[in-house]
């Protein structure tokens, strides 16, 4: 799934806006579409689309209660890693649970582009912290 007109067909939630916002946690290219809008919902939700290879920093959701994150995968292919565990393959039709103070990462497979939807769990006092990258060794060490 490296070709970007490809992987457009079948990326039903659309590749969205280049995710400038957060570019400085990622290793590359990533896209942002948001799907509900935070003014009018509770619940946020954004289609977030990582070129081959593209992954974010180590990361944990905070909060006091609740909060956590939810991934939905929807198109192509990538990883998902807790720290001190094995990562985790993702396909479409994959579901993620994070719970809040969970260190974590997740992007695309080297070879394919990736999406999924990401939910940000309500909670009391959420926030994310974004923490080191992760580093190329770490992930050359991947399938």
């Amino acid at each position: 799934m490296k070709d970007k007109n490809e992987f457009n067909k079948i990326n039903v939630f659309g590749l969205g806006q280049p995710n400038d916002a957060f570019a400085e946690y990622f290793t590359g290219s990533s896209y942002l579409n948001p799907l509900t809008d935070p003014k009018t919902c509770n619940l946020f939700l954004a289609n977030v689309t990582f070129e081959p290879s593209v992954r974010n920093n180590w990361h944990i959701h905070h909060a006091k209660s609740g909060g956590g994150q939810i991934l939905i995968c929807t198109a192509g292919y990538g990883w998902y890693q807790e720290e001190g565990k094995d990562a985790v393959s993702l396909e479409p039709g994959k579901v993620i649970v994070i719970p809040a103070g969970v260190k974590h990462w997740h992007g695309a497979k080297k070879d394919s582009w990736f999406s999924h939807i990401a939910i940000e769990v309500p909670g009391e006092e959420t926030q994310n912290e974004w923490c080191e990258p992760v580093s190329d060794e770490e992930y050359n060490q991947l399938g």
